[in-house]
């Protein structure tokens, strides 16, 4: 029987849990999540315990991995994961599809409709969510969230922890810098500095 412990009970937790069934290579799905006791099942499977309490389920479960939006506290509870001695592996929905020459991180979930092309990278600990594309050659950096619908052209460049709001268009060889949040439906056209939030078509910076 294969386990798979997820952190988050949420509604995000509720999509990778659903991806993870239908890959075909999990039977059987616990729950951590820090509201525990007072949570209730995530579509049938029961939560287990918090997520201070992981080290409880080795090696009942062997693989875990973290469904929480929170890009840095994605993140920092991977590798809380990973030093504890759990695998972590990438979720891909059998809707999805990844080129076999591009290079996923670990910890990265691929929801249905996400596609990722020739050479691109997504480091460890990323979203791509529903129906959102990275194109050829791509670098995405760790703890990114790709949100539904957004297309990345090709050779762009984004750094860590940036979020990309649900329907945002990213213009090819254009480069996104680290702890970045753009917003829902913006077209982002030009090089774009750390830690700024951006907005609009074309997108411009509305705040550090």
């Amino acid at each position: 029987m294969n386990r798979l412990l997820i952190v988050g009970a949420g509604g995000h937790g509720k999509v990778v849990a659903e991806a993870a069934l239908a890959s075909s290579h999990w039977t059987e799905i616990g729950f951590l999540d820090g509201r525990y006791p007072d949570v209730a099942p995530v579509l049938n499977w029961p939560v287990v315990g918090k997520d201070t309490d992981a080290d409880r389920f080795l090696p009942m479960y062997a693989n875990a991995l973290v469904a929480i939006g929170d890009n840095r506290m994605r993140l920092a509870l991977l590798a809380a994961l990973e030093r504890s001695g759990f695998q972590l592996p990438v979720i891909a929905h059998p809707k999805s599809w990844a080129s076999p020459s591009a290079r996923i991180g670990v910890g990265t979930v691929l929801i249905a409709g996400a596609i990722v092309n020739a050479g691109a990278t997504l480091g460890r600990g990323c979203i791509l969510n529903t129906a959102a594309t990275v194109d050829h050659d791509c670098r995405i950096g760790d703890g990114v969230h790709v949100s539904p619908g957004v297309h990345i052209g090709g050779e762009v460049v984004v750094g860590d922890r940036t979020w990309i709001g649900i329907g945002a268009a990213i213009h090819h060889c254009v480069r996104i810098g680290a702890d970045v949040m753009v917003g829902a439906g913006a077209a982002v056209v030009d090089d774009v500095p750390d830690g700024v939030t951006m907005l609009g078509v074309p997108a411009r910076v509305i705040s550090k």
